[in-house]
């Protein structure tokens, strides 16, 4: 009697600790895999919010993008164009190093030129130099003011001195640590991320013993398995389910609407644009060049109706870059309205009233029904009189041909869907990275796919990103945004209202910045 007791009591221990464990345990399904697990190779939604977890940066930003202080405790201005950085005390790599200047130093001699990266950090870093004061102070200097420091220094993850040299493929493989509350664990590309609690995390003890990350890129697939119980949390709720779900006492729905805007490139630099013919599919000078034309595809965009049918009402009609409830954004800019008749009148006045061949691009599977939205818009510039053929492509190979895929480098694509999302908490990094001339060595239109070149928009935008006063600061954006939406330099559709879903009994607390983080999830 005494040994079955016993051996009873030894069973309920272990179920005891198994239901412990488990619930220290989180399953979250994103929408997208990331391209990498190398923290520096690609400047994305998908890989930066994985390498969040394992890397942090020296400044933090809240689920609202407020500035918090992160591997940087403290911060002062030392003059116009240097500021000083205190770093934390007592922070060690996952692999037992201490973290300190030299850390950051390789950090931004490393981050801005990974090979083969689709998109750098490089806007973030070019133009500043890093210079050791002692093991845990800093100073940055720069050549001009730099009123957003702070916001450029949450884009990136801190990297060990011993990492500088490390390839994406090691990275991949595992071998570098960060700082963060969870460390790399296992990566099976197309299936999962594992992640474990860094039990001696400088920040205090991370929630979660084990976060497990399923890339499931199917919308209903996700939903399903949110509802089976296969996974705790899911982001990127379909618009077509948030209603449902809202309506099933298993789940707990949180949202936010999103500082990303999802909005076409247009090809700007070539005069022969590879996706564009004549109707008799002859060659044709690229009409895209003709800001008439231009106007002409925004106005023939029924932005409501976008919303309303295939985001489901989960979403608002764009006008900029980021909603005008940002700081720095134009109260003047409204969305273009749609206007069948005078988009053709103005294609009839460009000379094109035939209108003309085009193929437009986009990913399928990066951005909310980001494949419906393609063939809608295809569809809308079709009533205006073109030839349109839609082509959605997987987003990692999509992306390549995007920046790089062309002759001599250049973007492969005439007019493409994309979105961006503004990491900085203004349009700053927007109008810089987007509209701005592109010019690799000097960080400016890091993300310019389509090329856009206007002297005026870079002379305002130049100004703006050394202007300390908020104030000033905030109308030169508004002015610049302003010349590059009348000049159509991008196509802007809509900014989509983020919805994450969890199982009943966890507590979510939504981003702005679209991130999926396990450190935004608790147990009620």
């Amino acid at each position: 009697m005494f040994r079955s007791k016993f051996a009873a009591a030894g069973v309920f221990a272990a179920l005891m600790m198994s239901t412990s464990a488990y619930a220290q345990d989180i399953r979250i399904g994103v929408s997208a895999e990331p391209s990498s697990m190398d923290p520096h190779f690609h400047n994305l939604t998908p890989n930066n919010q994985i390498m969040r977890h394992i890397y942090e940066p020296l400044i933090f930003m809240d689920s609202k993008q407020a500035i918090k202080p992160g591997l940087a405790q403290s911060w002062k201005v030392v003059d116009d164009t240097t500021w000083e950085f205190k770093l934390q005390p007592n922070v060690k790599f996952h692999d037992g190093s201490p973290f300190g200047a030299d850390d950051v130093i390789a950090t931004f001699a490393r981050a801005p030129d990974v090979p083969k990266s689709p998109a750098s950090f490089g806007a973030y870093i070019r133009g500043k130099t890093v210079e050791k004061v002692d093991d845990l102070t800093i100073r940055i200097k720069t050549a001009a003011p730099a009123p957003l420091m702070l916001n450029q220094l949450a884009q990136f993850g801190i990297i060990s001195r011993n990492s500088k040299a490390t390839t994406t493929e090691e990275f991949n493989a595992g071998k570098a640590a960060g700082t963060g509350p969870y460390k790399y664990t296992e990566y099976v590309a197309g299936d999962r991320i594992v992640l474990s609690r860094n039990e001696a995390y400088w920040g205090g003890k991370p929630t979660w013993g084990k976060v497990t990350i399923k890339p499931v890129k199917s919308d209903p697939t996700r939903v399903a398995a949110l509802l089976s119980g296969d996974l705790d949390v899911i982001e990127t709720v379909p618009t077509a389910d948030v209603q449902r779900l809202k309506k099933d006492e298993r789940l707990t729905l949180a949202s936010a609407l999103s500082n990303r805007v999802i909005y076409f490139h247009l090809d700007r630099h070539r005069e022969d644009s590879p996706f564009i013919k004549a109707k008799d599919g002859g060659p044709i000078k690229n009409p895209l060049n003709d800001l008439k034309v231009r106007q002409a595809l925004s106005m023939a965009l029924n932005r409501p109706a976008i919303v309303e049918r295939i985001m489901e009402g989960e979403a608002e009609p764009a006008s900029q870059f980021v909603p005008d409830s940002y700081t720095g954004t134009s109260k003047n800019l409204k969305p273009t309205a749609f206007d069948l008749n005078g988009a053709k009148k103005l294609l009839e006045e460009a000379g094109l009233k035939n209108g003309f061949k085009l193929t437009i691009h986009g990913p399928n599977g990066r951005y909310t029904n980001d494949a419906k939205i393609l063939e809608a818009a295809g569809q809308m510039w079709s009533r205006l009189g073109l030839d349109v053929s839609v082509e959605s492509i997987p987003s990692a190979n999509f992306f390549s041909r995007a920046s790089t895929g062309g002759a001599g480098g250049t973007p492969e694509f005439s007019l493409f869907l994309v979105g961006w999302s503004a990491g900085t908490g203004e349009p700053s990094d927007s109008v810089k990275a987007l509209v701005t001339t592109y010019d690799k060595n000097a960080g400016m239109g890091a993300a310019n796919r389509g090329r856009y070149s206007n002297p005026k928009v870079d002379a305002i935008t130049k100004v703006a990103i050394t202007t300390v006063d908020e104030t000033k600061r905030s109308a030169l954006l508004a002015e610049a945004t302003e010349i590059a939406m009348k000049d159509i330099a991008i196509i802007p559709l809509h900014y989509p209202l983020n919805t994450w879903a969890a199982r009943k009994g966890f507590a979510i607390e939504p981003r702005s910045d679209e991130y999926t983080l396990a450190m935004s999830f608790r147990k009620q």
